[in-house]
């Protein structure tokens, strides 16, 4: 049996013709997008295209439109900006979020520069949206929610427009970390009450390396890094000139071929849950799966015995890849902050799957066997 790969949440495989998109990028179009000669024209105008293109699919203007080294730059920038720039003296954040966010509010925190608050979960994992308002309602000072669109473990959703009326209700800036669900969602920003929302090529059949930061147009911040003038004075440092170029044209596939993705993906991790509830006694699903979730992702707890605590090396002994909750900490497992704050049950161990286009019913099947030998 080949490798069955089920970590999409982590990372995508690069789409041929992605990669055939960027090829000329790394060949023949070197030139640098800042010089003044046909080759450095060629990159510029390759860039701009790949930014017009992002900006139409995503509903935006391209020049609201940011291209970062990724998701984590990407949150980075907004949430420092939000307190050094916008004067938000109060982060509102939950114990649920990426470390990109959660770090970058401690860190604020820890300094002094704000004061932090957690939003309450509700028991299946979803933000408690009257505790929300009531943070919002108390604070003295002016706040920054930053809520992810799509937890990249459980899949749970929050409502972008349901956050975003609240936040203008209150006058706090509005950051989501939109990593799992660009790419992979339909947007439209050009009426979403969001001030931020980030994306990462690398989760929907992209290169890694690139993200996008979406700045609202009346949102004014400082730049993150300094040195040249790209990015519009936004972004200092050669752009990652075919990284841009791969990720345009991975967002035009995505965005191309969503209905009929979407539709084949959620089949998928319905029909997962249903093959490992037939087949491994005792599981239970992390999250709220079946209602407001992300088509792609299926956390599940297996009931914790001897066998099942070695799980992950177990699964990869038999070439099956997934993860325990997230995989930017893999390495050593040091357990996952999401699944503790939700489901802190120490007689049950968590498993992350996550699905693409890519994956087949055969492949399910073969784990779901694998599962039930292991447990």
């Amino acid at each position: 049996m080949n490798r069955i790969y089920l970590d999409n949440a982590a990372t995508t495989l690069l789409e041929p013709a992605v990669l055939d998109a960027m090829m000329p990028y790394l060949t023949t179009h070197f030139g640098n997008p800042s010089a003044i000669y046909s080759y450095g024209r060629e990159s510029r105008l390759a860039i701009e295209n790949a930014r017009k293109s992002v900006a139409k699919i995503l509903h935006a203007h391209p020049a609201e439109i940011f291209f970062t080294s990724g998701g984590t730059e990407s949150s980075n920038t907004a949430i420092m900006a939000s307190v050094k720039d916008l004067g938000c003296k109060h982060i509102i954040t939950s114990k649920i979020e990426h470390h990109a966010t959660l770090h970058t509010a401690e860190h604020l925190y820890h300094t002094g520069e704000t004061a932090l608050s957690y939003v309450k979960l509700l028991p299946n994992g979803h933000i408690d949206m009257e505790d929300l308002e009531k943070l919002l309602a108390e604070s003295a000072e002016k706040c920054l929610v930053t809520l992810l669109h799509a937890n990249n473990e459980t899949g749970n959703m929050i409502d972008i427009h349901e956050v975003g009326n609240l936040c203008k209700l209150y006058g706090a800036i509005f950051h989501s970390d939109t990593v799992q669900t660009i790419g992979h969602l339909p947007f439209d920003l050009r009426h979403a009450p969001v001030h931020f929302v980030t994306g990462a090529g690398h989760k929907f059949h992209g290169p890694k390396g690139v993200g996008i930061l979406y700045i609202n147009e009346n949102v004014k911040i400082k730049p993150f890094m300094y040195g040249g003038s790209q990015e519009r004075n936004m972004r200092a440092g050669t752009e990652n000139l075919y990284g841009i170029v791969g990720f345009a044209k991975a967002l035009e596939l995505a965005a191309e071929n969503y209905e009929h993705d979407s539709a084949y993906i959620k089949g998928l991790k319905v029909y997962m849950m249903e093959q490992l509830k037939k087949h491994v006694k005792g599981i239970a699903f992390n999250g709220d799966p079946l209602g407001r979730s992300l088509y792609t992702i299926l956390n599940v707890s297996f009931p914790k015995t001897e066998k099942s605590e070695m799980i992950l090396f177990n699964l990869d002994i038999n070439n099956i890849c997934a993860s325990g909750g997230s995989a930017c900490t893999s390495g050593a497992d040091a357990g996952s902050h999401v699944i503790r704050a939700i489901n802190n049950n120490p007689n049950q161990v968590a498993v992350r799957f996550s699905f693409c286009k890519y994956n087949t019913k055969e492949e399910i099947n073969y784990v779901a066997e694998k599962l039930k030998e292991m447990i």
